[in-house]
């Protein structure tokens, strides 16, 4: 039985139900990285119910066609503060003159080893999709949704690049439609110094 230890939360990715894929849009990255982009983006995310959040994606220069990606997350639940942060990288890719950050994240899986009579980690690496607008200030998101293919798994990037191409061709929503989020692009906090 499998069993995910660690989903990582992106959401400007993981709010919402993102896609997960084996493959990216593009077999490795190759656009250069937009210097625009860098900085401190800030945003606030309602589910309509008494659940909201408060995200903030830091995005640096990786190397010359990747970026990271530290989003810093607050769920906050009634009574309760849920914070989590999680560290990703991207690249960026076109289909038409749409950009969309492909995100890399690596996350762990149990299973049971009938051998060994034991459960086993191992690593797996995953991409998710969202399309991304900068206007002047700011970042527009929007994730891919799961449910914009019946199909699960992709066996190339062309074949999944395709198939999105083919959809929006049609005006198919390839997204979420709950949760698309907008970042203001704020000063980086400074450190918080010690006592």
């Amino acid at each position: 039985m499998k069993r995910i230890v660690w989903l990582l939360p992106l959401c400007f990715i993981l709010y919402a139900c993102p896609f997960e894929s084996p493959v990216a849009l593009e077999k490795k990255p190759v656009e250069p990285v937009d210097s625009t982009l860098y900085g401190y983006w800030y945003g606030i995310i309602k589910d309509f119910s008494d659940m909201f959040g408060i995200e903030a994606l830091d995005l640096t220069k990786d190397t010359d066609s990747t970026y990271k990606i530290i989003r810093y997350g607050k769920a906050i639940k009634g009574n309760m503060i849920l914070p989590d942060t999680a560290y990703f990288t991207g690249f960026t890719s076109y289909i038409g003159s749409q950009r969309y950050m492909n995100i890399v994240a690596d996350i762990l899986i149990i299973e049971w080893n009938r051998k060994s009579k034991r459960e086993v980690a191992r690593k797996q690496r995953v991409y998710y999709m969202a399309a991304i607008d900068r206007r002047n200030d700011t970042l527009s998101v929007r994730t891919v949704g799961e449910d914009f293919s019946v199909r699960k798994t992709y066996s190339s990037s062309e074949e999944l690049k395709d198939y999105m191409t083919e959809l929006i061709a049609q005006n198919v929503n390839i997204f979420d439609s709950t949760y698309s989020l907008s970042y203001r692009k704020i000063p980086r906090p400074a450190p918080a110094k010690g006592f």
